[in-house]
């Protein structure tokens, strides 16, 4: 054999090593996304409810050739949020129903990625729910509740209940999931705080009893909270540690916290002002894990793109490309961003809770 085909036979097997170590690394990494789709609604009234805007006899007419390009463009969300990929799991809210995510999953190109569901109906007035869908090629559902918020003060307040799933990923590890919707800040920050705030120590209350059965427990939490990384309801609510901290047991770590590179400035536009009301909170063992699934360092991100934002004429600057403008149709996509983190793994071990 001359030097010629020497050179050549060994640039082939290294260009094969390094298409084997990619190809390896793509298959021990997962990428968990959330989305507030905004107002993804089905287009049938709904007798049990009085509010019905979402029908076409209603005040937004809304009609099956509006919801089939709201359906797309979800599903092109998802897929350009995977880089072609689509997530392993997507928490989401803002979604009505079972019907809606059947349309999703099996009636666009997302069909293909063995995706299923978790949802159950809320009380919320407005009949908008919180919702799971997950890719059972990549994890198997062990368990799924609601966990219904009651205020023992009043009553009459209703909202989203908060979604638990476990799953066991990819046959390394299990994970505990859980999707948010807190209440809204409308009547004032103020005067809601207090609804959060019951949310967030529901929440804790959960979390506690996780770690008590499994000490070690790999937590997932995620949602449109309607606060910041740094109100109350999340850092004395819920009790979130800084990110920079290790060994701390139980210790709940906000990826999208101060001080974070998300690659965006907000998930949302109030006037002028970007905030991050959406986030994905996990607990230190996954942050910290040394083995099996733990989080792929430095990859919370803030998705976005050009089609997801339009130009603001009255703040300035841009502002997300919402489905709606007030009363007029305009057939954009949310008016939140979506945001996603990887989880990886080094090889197949023994499953730990």
């Amino acid at each position: 054999m001359n030097l010629l085909n020497r050179i050549i036979l060994v640039t082939f097997f290294f260009l094969l090593f390094v298409c084997f170590s990619i190809y390896a690394q793509s298959k021990n990494k997962i990428r968990l996304g959330f989305y507030n789709v905004e107002n993804f609604y089905d287009v049938f009234t709904d007798s049990t409810r009085e509010y019905n805007a979402f029908t076409q006899e209603g005040d937004q007419h809304w009609d099956y050739n509006r919801f089939q390009s709201k359906r797309n463009n979800i599903y092109k969300v998802i897929v350009a949020l995977g880089e072609g990929i689509p997530p392993a799991i997507m928490g989401f809210c803002e979604v009505e129903n079972d019907i809606v995510l059947r349309e999703l999953i099996y009636k666009t190109p997302l069909k293909k990625f063995n995706y299923q569901y978790v949802n159950y109906p809320s009380p919320d007035r407005r009949g908008i729910d919180v919702a799971i869908i997950y890719r059972t090629d990549l994890m198997r559902l062990l368990s799924s509740k609601p966990i219904p918020v009651v205020d023992p003060v009043d009553s009459s307040f209703k909202t989203r209940d908060i979604l638990y799933a476990s799953f066991i990923i990819s046959d390394i590890d299990t994970l505990h999931f859980f999707v948010n919707h807190w209440p809204s800040r409308y009547g004032g920050v103020l005067s809601s705080m207090n609804k959060r705030m019951l949310v967030a120590r529901i929440l804790k209350h959960q979390t506690d009893s996780i770690f008590n059965s499994f000490p070690r427990a790999k937590i997932v939490i995620m949602g449109d909270f309607n606060d910041c990384p740094n109100d109350e309801s999340l850092l004395k609510g819920l009790q979130i540690g800084d990110n920079d901290v290790s060994g701390l047991h139980h210790n709940l770590i906000n990826l999208f916290g101060e001080g974070t590179t998300l690659g965006f400035d907000g998930t949302l536009k109030h006037e002028h002002q970007w905030q991050i009301f959406d986030q994905i909170i996990v607990s230190d063992f996954i942050f910290n894990a040394s083995d099996n699934l733990k989080y792929d360092t430095g990859s919370a991100r803030i998705f976005t793109a050009p089609y997801l934002l339009t130009e603001d004429e009255r703040y300035l600057g841009k502002k997300t490309f919402r489905t709606y403008s007030g009363p007029s149709y305009i057939g954009g996509f949310s008016d939140h961003l979506p945001i996603y983190i990887d989880l990886e793994w080094n090889e197949k071990t023994s499953i730990t809770n």
